[in-house]
């Protein structure tokens, strides 16, 4: 058996679904707009050059959620689905990750971005197992504004991956090809932990480093 794990923003669909569930967030009337955005737009630049402070993030992001509640929450997404994420739903990508279901490979996503924004777009796209950072929740599901356990970021998506397939009675050296597909250098510790290594529409600082090391490029959505 192969292992195949995929990034999800701007790798598999061409937006980052945590700072577009933000804007949504502000089309929604939630928040107030000025001031919300400025914050998001802050901390995606953090992601973006790899120093996000990942637990004040989840604080901020679902701090709109925690005031609405679940049932609200939940009807937000349904409309999030339809209006932003199932127009990016390329063709292409989506048979990317036939291919490799094909093939019998062991498919993951695993993201940095949380669960709840998450869960239903890995559904879309047909995969089973979701990485993803996990969202605390206390009584009747709401959620807390913590984290729980290790955050799929940076470091830690090796870590969710190794506990992941450990809870399935696997390891890294029981697989002859692992595939990791990332845009970001925020997935090099994955990345490398890869014997396939795609930089899958890349940045340009991830496709230095896929060149200097011959991985291999894939622009999905030129």
């Amino acid at each position: 058996m192969n292992l195949c794990l995929f990034d999800l923003d701007d790798t598999l669909i061409p937006l980052d679904s945590d700072h577009a569930w933000g804007e949504f967030v502000i089309s929604l009337g939630w928040v107030e707009e000025g001031s919300f955005r400025r914050r998001n737009d802050a901390f995606y630049a953090q992601y973006k050059a790899g120093r996000l402070d990942i637990h004040a993030y989840i604080a901020f992001a679902t701090e709109p959620l925690r005031e609405r509640g679940p049932a609200a929450a939940a009807a937000a997404h349904a409309q999030f689905m339809r209006e932003v994420i199932e127009p990016q739903l390329r063709p292409q990508a989506l048979a990317l990750v036939r291919e490799h279901q094909s093939r019998g490979d062991l498919v993951a996503l695993v993201t940095a971005t949380n669960d709840f924004v998450t869960a239903p777009i890995a559904r879309a796209f047909g995969i089973d197992a979701l990485i993803a950072v996990r969202l605390e929740q206390g009584p009747g599901g709401t959620i807390t504004g913590c984290i729980a356990g290790t955050p799929s970021y940076r470091e830690g998506k090796v870590v969710r991956v190794g506990e992941w397939l450990a809870e399935g009675g696997h390891d890294w050296g029981d697989f002859e090809r692992i595939s990791v597909y990332s845009d970001s250098p925020n997935d090099l510790p994955l990345l490398e932990r890869a014997t396939d290594p795609v930089a899958t529409n890349p940045t340009p600082a991830l496709e230095t480093v896929a060149r200097e090391r011959g991985w291999r490029i894939l622009r999905l959505f030129e």
